[in-house]
Order: structure tokens, then sequence, then C-alpha cells
């Protein structure tokens, strides 16, 4: 029987959220800044979804297996990507040349887009600056298809050049890999009065290019690149040692993937497009025109001359410590008497780092579990582990091997904890371990179990992200959730392979049947016609079976909120959904808590953890989910997700057609949820 539910396709609906990013660098109210950053994370966005997702999609195009979809929808599924992301990049190119551009100049920053443009007062300073700098590191290399085999590497800003002998008025093709790593993108010139002048590096070769080139006339050059596909696959049902020995190999190969999109200038006449094409193999379905300049992702380091003007660069909340904790910043202390919340980044990361750092000191403490997701370069939360083993405690981190991008940290820190003495667990066959978690096991003189200490996280033991990502954090003493993650950690290491769990939900085991559940006494309280109410906050919701649920309840009558950032295939609009809305916000940080209420007939249940409603996150994953059994607490998160509904500046409505449509009603007091929560946590702290 035909399904009566529809769905958005992930891939569009991903789209549209980052369609939203861009939406940001239109904001006028923004610091100039902060909408140059937007920009540059749509870029990087964009670059990470045709390199894993697209290259996905057009290896089985290209007769590769898949269970999702067969070769022909792959195809019409690429052709709807690109019509999205062009129409994307019209209006990118409107943002960055005619608001971005502009804005930079009423700011006394003059950004020269090209020759035309250099002032007589600077010409010296980019010619001198080509032939010192930047012409030692130019390498040009004749493109011929049926003589010299040309590779462009991934992700790498090359300048393509049509040259015509002077002599015989012949044409020729060079390319020109930009020396990133020798010269910055973007190059400050000497300032004049009050102005400050930039420029890009490819615009200053461009400027001088005639000079590679003696005997010829150039005839024009544009900035093209390519992306490869970045997906790494391994035996993952061989043992840890084999596993990491294939990651090591494959890992340095990714640069050399195939070919899943060719980026060009679009102002690259169809000739010169024609010969590159043919000349380095690309398919037409991989052509994706650009802007004249590419890599936009780079705008994220662009200098800011004028560091001092506040409407420039935002003013962002300053990470809190909580008052709540002694002197002495002992985090077991107050854990022992009550549960604690942490929301980064507006309380400071460092509660967790001195979490740990108590362990490594604390005399009762014998051991210390974790798992190992995406962690920082230079790692605090790895050197205080590796402190804790040098002071004789049991540690044992889990490595999550094959976190996307994050393969070649995981390894090296692994590898640098193993010698420090941490027993360390690889990944496990066929499963990802997602779950954001923490265990401290402390033992009387006697050897027996005494007050422990468990973390539940919505993200990453990762400071850096700390400060970008909004995420929340559970301590707790409960004995149930202690021993429920106690026997977890005994399931990553293979000792226990039924577990039952008393109030932990845990992905593969019983998170499912527990949401069903949930959703299901809902439902039923609104047929008996009580108050029945659903708010669920996630990263991506795109599980059709859970999508289901949550259609079911909505035309049972009961109330649901999602606030879903990312990807949500879940279609709101539409009969089945009508009691469903579906807000994405999109500010200063990234959202990326999840956290899940339920009406409860009155007695409110909140749970909060690290799983999306995503196939990959409920089957394929371990995930863990804590009840949040504090009513202060309880409160909190409650208070936050009011918050969040209740934005009308940064908050939007996701329509039946993927829509982004903005919450702003200038009739209404201003509510920045990221903004007035930090608030909320600040009296509350004071």
């Amino acid at each position: 029987m035909e399904n009566k539910y529809h769905y958005f396709r992930r891939d569009i609906s991903w789209l549209s959220f980052n369609y939203r990013v861009l939406l940001e660098a239109d904001d006028d109210s923004l610091p100039l800044y902060e909408r140059i950053n937007f920009i540059a994370i749509y870029s990087s966005n964009l670059e990470e979804f045709y390199k894993v997702r697209v290259a996905e999609h057009k290896a089985v195009a290209s007769g590769g297996h898949s269970e999702d979809m067969t070769q022909e929808e792959a195809h019409r599924l690429i052709h709807q990507i690109t019509e999205v992301v062009n129409a994307q990049m019209e209006d990118r190119i409107r943002i960055y040349d005619q608001k971005i551009v502009p804005a930079l100049r009423q700011h006394h920053i003059i950004f020269y887009q090209s020759k035309q443009e250099v002032e007589p007062f600077h010409r010296e300073f980019v010619s001198n600056f080509f032939r010192e700098e930047i012409f030692p590191y130019l390498q040009p290399v004749p493109v011929c298809k049926d003589r010299i085999k040309t590779f462009l590497r991934d992700n790498r800003l090359y300048l393509s050049v049509r040259v015509v002998r002077k002599d015989t008025g012949e044409k020729e093709y060079y390319i020109i890999k930009l020396p990133y790593s020798k010269v910055p993108r973007f190059i400050e010139l000497p300032r004049q009065g009050d102005n400050f002048y930039l420029m890009y590096m490819e615009d200053i070769i461009k400027a001088n290019i005639g000079r590679m080139f003696p005997g010829y006339e150039v005839d024009c050059s544009y900035c093209c690149k390519i992306s490869r596909d970045a997906d790494i696959f391994v035996d993952d049902t061989a043992n840890a040692e084999l596993m990491v020995e294939q990651l090591k190999k494959k890992v340095k190969k990714r640069k050399i993937g195939a070919v899943c999109r060719f980026v060009y200038d679009r102002k690259m006449p169809a000739d010169f497009l024609a010969f590159l094409v043919d000349a380095f193999g690309i398919s037409r379905d991989e052509l994706v025109p650009g802007d004249k300049h590419l890599n936009l992702e780079d705008l994220a380091h662009l200098p800011n001359p004028d560091k001092e003007a506040s409407c420039l660069t935002a003013s962002k909340p300053v990470p809190m410590t909580l008052n709540c904790l002694d002197e002495k910043q002992s985090v077991f202390r107050y854990v022992t008497k009550r549960d604690l919340l942490l929301h980064f980044p507006y309380h400071s990361f460092g509660h967790f780092l001195h979490f740990l750092y108590e362990a490594a000191y604390d005399a009762s403490c014998r051991e210390i579990m974790i798992t190992q997701y995406r962690v920082a370069e230079n790692s605090e939360v790895i050197s205080t582990l590796i402190a804790a083993a040098r002071n004789g405690k049991k540690v044992t981190v889990f490595v999550e091997l094959k976190a996307r991008f994050d393969e070649e940290n995981n390894l090296a820190t692994a590898e640098m904890m193993k010698r420090a003495g941490i027993h360390i667990i690889y990944s496990i066959p066929g499963l990802k371990v997602h779950a954001k978690v923490a265990l401290v096991l402390r033992y009387n003189k006697a050897g027996k179990q005494t007050r422990s200490y468990a973390y539940i996280s919505t993200g990453n033991f990762n400071e850096k992200t700390a400060k970008l990502y909004a995420d929340s954090g559970l301590f707790t003493s409960n004995e149930a959730i202690v021993n429920d993650l106690h026997t977890l950690f005994r399931v990553l290491q293979r000792e226990v392979t039924a577990p039952q769990f008393k109030r932990l939900l845990v992905a593969r085991f019983n998170l499912l049947p527990a949401l069903k559940r949930r959703i299901g006494f809902e439902i039923n309280m609104a047929r008996a016609g009580k108050e029945a109410r659903i708010i669920l906050k996630m990263n991506a919701l795109q599980d059709p079976a859970m999508i289901d649920e949550l259609y079911r309840a909505s035309e049972a009558g009961v109330q649901i909120d999602l606030i879903v950032r990312g990807i949500c295939c879940l279609i709101p609009g539409q009969p089945y959904s009508r009691n469903i809305r579906v807000t994405r916000i999109v500010d200063s940080f990234l959202e990326h808590a999840r956290v899940w209420y339920f009406h409860n007939g009155g007695k409110p249940l909140l749970f909060m953890g690290s799983p999306d409603w995503m196939r990959r996150n409920l089957y394929r994953r371990i995930e863990a989910v804590t009840p949040v059994m504090d009513e202060s607490l309880k409160q909190e998160l409650m208070d936050m997700l009011d918050i969040q509904l209740h934005d009308n500046r940064k908050a939007g409505w996701v329509d039946g057609q993927l829509n982004n449509i903005l919450k702003r009603n200038p009739e209404e007091a201003p509510v920045r949820a990221q903004y007035t929560f930090y608030e909320y946590l600040r009296k509350k702290n004071n």
C-alpha cells in the first residue's frame, strides 16, 4: 500500500539550511565581518557537501550500489542539486558584490578587485610585491590533452591562462597553482589617509601575468578548482589494528579521490571551458559555475585592519564561570549534592576540564572512562587524561576512528595516549560510536565503589568547538545513571552483549522503543481531549519511521514544535502535519544541542544527549541520552526551549516548500535566543 506520508529529500533540505546560513550575510543589522564570516561558512559547508554527499550520488549514478536510490534517481538528484546550488550562487554573488564590498568601502576598507581598480599610488607596490613575494613560487604548466597529463589537487585554487604566440598567433593554455602555503590569500597594501587597502593574491598575479609569458600576448585568465571525493571506505569488520593501518593509508589518498565538481569563473568563455573540460577529462555534470573569486571559505581569515571598530566585528558572550562551585572549583563536591547542567559556549568549558583534573588527582578515583569523537588539536582534555594515567589512574578512552575529516587527529591522539599508558578501545566493527560521555569511578580502601560521577553531553569534548557550538552537558552522581554508563562502556569493551539500562537511553538497545512509547503516550492524551505537547530540538530529522510517528501524533492532535537546525525531511503544512511547526535558528553560535520535551500529562519529561533522528544515528551508531531528573534543571531546559521558540530575530519557520521564513515582527519585543539565554543564565548565576 502506498504511503500517504511524504518527505523532503535529505540533500535538498540541507541546501535549504545552508542557504539560511548565507542569508545571515545579507543581514545589514550584523557587524560586517560577521556577515563576511557567514559567506565563508556557507562556502565551506558547500565544499564538504560536494566532497561527501554529491560524491556518493555520483558513484551511484555511475553504477555503484545504493540501498536508497537507483542509478536514474541519483542522476535526477544531482541535477536537482545543481539547479538549487546555481540559484543560490546568484544570491551569493549579489550579496558579496552589491552589499559586502560596498560596505567595506564605506568603512574605509578598499578591496581592489582588478588591475583597473588599483590606484596610481599602489601600482608600484603591486608590481614589486608580485616580483619579490609571488613570482618565485609560480610555475605555469602547459595544458595539452595528448602530450601532458595534468593533475589538479583537491580544493586548491588554480589560475587557467590562455595566451597567444606573437610570432604565429597560435593559442596555448597553461594552469598555475596559487602558492597558498607561501603567500597569504589576502594582501594588505599600504594605507593611504583614512583608507585601508586589500587585494586578492590572484588579482595581483593577473595584474602582472604578462611578465610571466615573454613572447606571448595574454588573452585571458580565470580561476578554477576541483573538489574530490573525500569519503574513506575501510573494512570496519576487520580487527582494530588492521583498521588503523587501512585508515593511515587511505587518509593520505583522500586528496586524489574521484572528481565530484569542477568550479570555474562563470565569465570564462565557452570555448576556453570546453578545452579545459576535454583536457582534464571533466564530465559535464561535474561543472559548477562560480564567481571570479573561488574558495571564499578563505574569507574567514580576511584581515581586519580596523579591529577597534565595533560595527565591523561582533561582541559575543564571554563564557562565564559558575558561582555555585566553591573557590576551589570542586565539581565533585557540588555534584555529590545535586546534578549540574552546563551550557556551552555560555558556560566555561574549564568546568569540564576541572572535572577531569579532579579525577586525575582524587585519591578515591580509580578509573576514568571517556569517548573521543572529535577532539581539538593539542587538546587539554587529552593532556589531562595523560596526567591521570601517569598518576596511577586506570584511564580508558574509546576512540572513534571513523569520525570524518578527524581520522588523522584521532589516530595521532590515540597513539599518544597509548604511549602514556591509557587503554584505547578502537571503533566497533560495523558501527560508529557517537555518544559523548565520561565516567569517573571511585572506590574506598576496601575496594567498594563509592560516590561516582557521570557526564552526558550533546557535544564533543573539544575546547575549540565548545566556544563555537551551543551544546549542553549534564553532571550527575545518580547511581542508576552511573551504573548504566558503566554498562555502556562494558558494551564498548565487548564485555556485555545484551545490556539492560535503567535510566540511559542507548541507540540500538532501548532508545527507539522509549521514544515511541513517549510519543504514543502523547497521542493517547490528545485522543482523550487532554493537553498533549512535544518539543524536539536537534540538528537533523531524517528517519522516515520516526517522522511517521510525528505525523501520526499530529493527526491525533498533539501539538509539536521542532527546532531543527539542519536537515529536516518532515514536511510541515500538510493535512497530516497541520499541528507541527518547524523552527530553524542560525546565529553567532552553531546550534548543536539535542533536547527533547514531552508534556507527559503535566509532569514534563526532559531528555538530552548525542543523537539526531537520522537513520545513521538511530540504527547504525551507539548514542547515549539521559533523562534530566532534577526539577530545577528541567525548568532550565524548558526555559531554553521556550526562549528559542520565541526568537524573532534569528529564528525562522521552514515551510512546505523549504523556504526560510524569518519570524521578524517589529511589533514584538526583540528576542534573540542565544543572547537572551545567555542573559538568563547570567542572572541565574548571580
